[in-house]
């Protein structure tokens, strides 16, 4: 990307990146956090509210529980009971009903028949006499019931009216109740801060919120700790909690359950302005982190830029004396950059000077190697010379003997002269002549010259009949592949007697050619020699190297020259054990002549 090409741009966006991201997650962090406790203190508030809720109707019912036990025992109430006589007992019943203030109190004999009812039908307080609870006032002993009424659950307590301590008689029970309706939902709700719904046999009985709304939160019923509702536009945390416990057998959502509620959307509303806040801050937090990383750019930038045209300068033009010089700002000069500039200043002159030592060192590490190889290489014809000579000097030296000598000493100078000849050809430059060149027949030539002493490995030809005449220089490049194919030959006339001795009907040396794509074309050499070592394969093009007693190092140096002279490559695959693949591809066209490396 161009925009990232630029250190004061990479530099930019990135502390810019960097304070935009510490932002957000420190706005996260906030708004996270916030609204966890805003949630947990909603629900807290939920769960104080329920435990308020079922304070109140716990005092309620004491206070109920008390009264009943009081009325129960007074005089009055139990002479009128105890005439069993229904018209007798019904005044004596509302007179203590209106002082108790209950909604319903009933008075029943010994055997459940109800002799006063308030605030019920006698058929209602006939059915309702055989309820639990109220059974449990006939047989002696106090009890309690929750059960759907009209507008509400009712709570409902039974004492037993008796006389006698040691041995008490039951004259009958005595039921009194109270509704938990719209009226006290409301009390509930002005005392807890919290919507209150009252329920009982699956359905919403009583409720300080719309009655609309009575079927979503019957759906709610039988479901345990704190939920969430959405009730119109508001979303509601809920938290049922059962009044008494349910009888054996009765599913949870029959129970008589009390819903709490408090508008999670009203009590979170504070949130939207924290929010708000929040973001308005992180805008300008960004802004200014924005122009904070923008200064601070420019401020590196700045003075590398010097730096890096006046490097960009000593690269295009090798000058290497150019030196930086960085202008003064006070007290905003960057004191890294002018240390880095006067430490470029002083590599540089290193640098000259180490390039004028590496150069006369290399030259004279080069002048070393090839006065070693010369030495090492001349020395041996030098020695069979000399020993010919001796010969020659003998007075009784034999015909055949004298012309033994002089054969050794033809062939040892015409070695010193092969000798002189490859190292003139690697040091000076080549130059090429390109023509027209039947590559398949310069193939056959070369595979030709190389087996020229009717001995060693044979070197099998397969040639590609569709390649035409290659723009090239044929002389050259038969020079390089005479090179690669003496080196193949060598290299299976290493193979030990047992090794080569096997039942591969394959020849030891392959020659083939091939068509490239872009009309250029591949000669490929293979052979089944000793192969090369792993370690030894990255240095075969380095001059110099060989791994042959008698061998100068530089034929595959001369020949990769020579290939890449004209425009081409020189690859090299090698196992040991398994042979080597050299691969010379040629391109089409030669290469320009100012293009061509002048290798030597």
């Amino acid at each position: 990307m161009k925009l990232l090409s630029s250190l004061r741009n990479r530099i930019f966006l990135a502390s810019a990146l960097l304070a935009v991201l510490v932002i957000a997650f420190a706005i996260y962090l906030v708004n996270a956090r916030v609204t966890r406790e805003a949630e947990a203190e909603l629900q807290r508030g939920v769960v104080e509210a329920g435990s308020l809720v079922e304070q109140h109707r716990t005092t309620l019912f004491n206070t109920f529980t008390v009264m009943a036990r009081l009325i129960a025992d007074l005089p009055k109430l139990k002479a009128a009971v105890g005439t069993n006589d229904p018209p007798t007992v019904a005044p004596v019943a509302l007179e203590y009903q209106r002082q108790l203030g209950s909604t319903l109190f009933i008075v029943t004999d010994p055997q459940g028949r109800v002799l006063s009812a308030v605030g019920l039908s006698t058929a209602e307080a006939e059915a309702l006499s055989h309820r639990a609870g109220i059974a449990e006032g006939l047989a002696g002993r106090e009890g309690s019931a929750l059960l759907a009424g009209r507008g509400g659950v009712m709570q409902v307590v039974t004492v037993p009216i008796s006389v006698g301590l040691v041995r008490p008689e039951l004259l009958g029970a005595l039921t009194v109740g109270f509704l938990l309706d719209d009226a006290l939902a409301e009390q509930f709700k002005q005392t807890t801060g919290s919507d209150i719904a009252f329920a009982a046999e699956g359905r919403i009985l009583a409720s300080t919120l719309p009655a609309a709304w009575n079927p979503q939160l019957a759906a709610l019923l039988g479901s345990e700790g704190v939920s969430r509702i959405r009730l119109g536009s508001s979303e509601y945390v809920a938290l049922l909690r059962p009044l008494a416990r349910a009888a054996s057998g009765t599913p949870p959502a029959q129970a008589p359950t009390v819903v709490v509620l408090r508008s999670r959307t009203a009590q979170l509303q504070f949130l939207d302005a924290i929010h708000a806040g929040l973001a308005v801050a992180a805008v300008f937090a960004v802004l200014l982190a924005t122009l904070l990383s923008y200064g601070v750019a420019r401020t590196i930038t700045r003075p590398l830029a010097a730096i890096t045209g006046t490097m960009r300068e000593v690269a295009a033009t090798g000058d290497l004396t150019r030196k930086i010089a960085l202008p003064h700002r006070g007290e905003w000069d960057d004191e890294d950059a002018r240390l880095l500039a006067t430490t470029f200043n002083s590599l540089t002159d290193s640098v000259a000077r180490f390039q004028r030592e590496a150069g006369e060192r290399e030259r004279l590490s080069a002048l070393g190697r090839l006065s070693t190889i010369i030495a090492h290489e001349i020395r041996n014809p030098l020695m069979i010379i000399k020993a010919s000579l001796r010969t020659l000097r003998r007075a009784d030296a034999a015909p055949a003997e004298i012309r033994e000598a002089a054969a050794d000493i033809d062939g040892e100078v015409g070695r010193l002269n092969r000798i002189v000849n490859d190292v003139l050809d690697f040091a000076r430059p080549i130059p090429f002549e390109h023509a027209p060149v039947d590559l398949n027949r310069l193939c056959e030539d070369a595979a030709a010259a190389a087996s020229a002493d009717n001995g060693g490995p044979a070197i099998a030809v397969q040639l590609d009949p569709g390649l035409g005449p290659l723009v090239t220089d044929g002389e050259r490049l038969r020079l390089a592949l005479l090179n690669i194919l003496t080196n193949a030959r060598q290299a299976v006339a290493a193979v030990p007697a047992a090794a080569a001795g096997g039942t591969d009907p394959e020849p030891p040396i392959d020659l083939s050619t091939a068509r490239a794509g872009d009309g250029g074309a591949v000669i490929v050499v293979r052979d089944r020699g000793v192969g090369i070592a792993e370690a030894d394969l990255p240095r075969v093009f380095e001059p110099y190297f060989t791994t042959r007693r008698t061998g100068t190092g530089l034929g595959l140096a001369i020949s990769r020259n020579i290939v890449e002279g004209l425009g081409g490559t020189l690859a090299v695959r090698s196992a040991p054990g398994r042979g080597t693949e050299m691969r010379l591809t040629l391109p089409g066209a030669p290469p320009p002549a100012g293009s061509r490396p002048q290798t030597g």
